[in-house]
């Protein structure tokens, strides 16, 4: 069945074709790639396949195996280099076709929207998935499902009767069927205020677990899951019963909380990094009133993770940045971060690729290197299970068997 976002892209492409004789877009080439000498990271496991041959043919990996590539496809020599599946940034606000590249071209080849002001984002899914666009898999959450929509608004007409809030059950259902209405793969919601805001407290609850409910419904209808911002306990708490499927942040959470999550199989996806970029000068945030909270939100944090993963609660790596020029953020540092916060390196690595893959429901596509699945895949310098620091410095990104960054050469000199 075709989703409305697909039928627009078709659309705009058929009448380019009408228009134009000789098309001004076309897919980007895939050619079929034997990547050599690989050192493959398992992360199911943690084993190591050295002295590997990864081939991928029509964007999948075909087999992994030894000895020299077959003939008739593009040989890049990774002499030694340890090949990790693509990371996974399971919280962004990215939502141009630059900011898609930054995030590439930092390793993460899948990522998922934590909402954007539009539907940009669908758009950016859709140009991926159908080879117009090079950039990392989207999974699009359209508008943010919260009280005050402000210049959202002006992303659907029908959004007019919404301008003065978006508070009672009926209101948010009517934007989750707005947000469904543009195909969007999740809906994004909130239990508790923002943190990057100086005027907020990021422990004050936004929606009730009735209200909450309604959203998780609504979306639950369509086959469509629901993340919720929630960094207090009692919004937290609220979304957790509720039924939503990952907490995003969890700054505040209690034990009882956590023991909820764990009981109802809710993720954590506690962007810890992004409390850093709170912390120093520069990056998406600077702010003397959220420097100083974040002084007291990062120990709270710690403690959460640490608790977390003692419970047993599964957590997720997300970089809560919209990696626009400015940012600093990245789903490599949230790796390097949780590997010091009572998750093993591997555990860590889990959490960018397939613990977020499963989260996001892609776990048959995606998150591991394996035959079959999409070929996502980063190259780095050294062993990541024992150096996570190596994954800041990407080396090779393929993205969908499409070769994104190359940089092998300036490593071997």
């Amino acid at each position: 069945m075709l989703t409305m976002p697909t039928v627009r892209l078709a659309a705009v492409l058929c009448l380019g074709a009408l228009l134009f004789p000789r098309p001004v877009v076309a897919q980007l080439p895939r050619p079929d790639l034997a990547l050599v000498h690989a050192r493959v990271v398992n992360v199911a496991d943690g084993s190591i396949q050295n002295d590997a041959t990864v081939v991928v043919r029509q964007g999948r990996i075909e087999s992994i195996m030894s000895g020299p590539a077959p003939g008739g496809v593009q040989v890049i020599d990774l002499a030694g280099k340890y090949l990790v599946p693509g990371l996974i940034d399971a919280h962004t606000h990215l939502d141009n076709l630059e900011a898609a590249r930054r995030a590439l071209e930092t390793g993460a080849t899948t990522v998922r929207s934590a909402s954007v002001g539009s539907f940009r984002d669908v758009a950016l899914r859709d140009l991926v998935r159908s080879g117009y666009v090079i950039g990392p898999d989207m999974v699009a959450a359209g508008l943010f499902v919260t009280p005050d929509i402000g210049e959202a608004v002006l992303a659907d007409t029908g959004l007019g009767p919404l301008m003065t809030g978006v508070r009672t059950p009926e209101q948010l259902r009517a934007l989750v069927r707005v947000n469904l209405r543009h195909g969007v793969d999740v809906i994004k919601t909130r239990g508790t205020e923002r943190a990057g805001t100086a005027t907020t407290d990021p422990r004050q609850q936004v929606y009730t677990e009735a209200e909450l409910k309604a959203v998780v419904e609504e979306a639950t209808r369509a086959g469509v899951p629901v993340e919720a911002h929630a960094h207090g306990d009692e919004g937290g708490y609220a979304a957790v019963r509720a039924g939503v499927r990952s907490i995003e942040h969890g700054t505040y959470l209690s034990d009882s909380t956590l023991a909820l999550m764990k009981e109802k199989g809710t993720w954590l996806v506690p962007t810890f990094s992004t409390l850093y970029d709170l912390l120093e000068p520069g990056g998406d945030y600077d702010n003397p009133v959220t420097r100083a909270r974040a002084m007291h939100m990062i120990p709270r944090a710690e403690r959460t993770i640490r608790r977390a993963h003692e419970l047993g609660v599964r957590i997720v790596t997300g970089a809560d940045a919209d990696y626009g020029p400015h940012s600093i953020t990245r789903v490599s540092h949230e790796v390097t971060r949780l590997a010091g916060l009572g998750l093993t390196p591997l555990e860590s690595l889990q959490a960018a690729t397939i613990n977020a893959a499963e989260l996001l429901g892609l776990g048959d596509r995606t998150g591991r290197i394996a035959p079959g699945l999409e070929a996502d895949l980063i190259a780095v310098e050294e062993n990541p299970l024992e150096n996570p620091v190596t994954l800041q410095d990407v080396l090779l990104v393929v993205s969908n068997g499409r070769v994104a960054l190359n940089r092998l050469d300036f490593a071997r000199r």
